[in-house]
């Protein structure tokens, strides 16, 4: 999917856009999914690409939605992350190129992944 930075600017708030087009982090504990339990599917607030169950999300205490596992690992790409003075895995929508979040390997079973994404770059659907 290829959009323009004015395109994307036109469809996302400042704070999506930031996210999703910057490589933002919104802060712990201030977006609308990290402590939510309702059933459904989060998509790509992008695009609408269908990324993460809710039977994969788990409290991690850290403030931001996570995931054991991706919906359909074809639908995330993940990148290395050289930023801050660190090495991390970068999870981006392979639909739209927007940054979601991070992937850690600190998760629970039976994954032991840890999908840390931004509330910011997703939408719910319930089920």
């Amino acid at each position: 999917m290829e959009k323009s930075d004015k395109e994307w600017k036109e469809e996302l708030t400042k704070k999506e856009y930031h996210v999703l087009r910057e490589k933002g982090t919104e802060p712990p504990f201030s977006g609308k999914y990290w402590n939510s339990k309702e059933k459904g599917i989060y998509r790509c607030a992008g695009c609408g690409t269908p990324l993460f169950k809710s039977d994969a999300k788990f409290k991690s205490g850290t403030g931001w939605p996570s995931f054991y596992e991706a919906l359909d690992p074809e639908k995330i790409e993940e990148r290395e992350d050289r930023s801050f003075g660190m090495t991390r895995t970068e999870v981006v929508c392979k639909n739209c190129g927007g940054h979601l979040g991070h992937k850690f390997n600190d998760g629970p079973k039976p994954t032991g992944c840890r999908y840390c994404i931004n509330s910011l770059s997703l939408n719910f659907e319930k089920s």
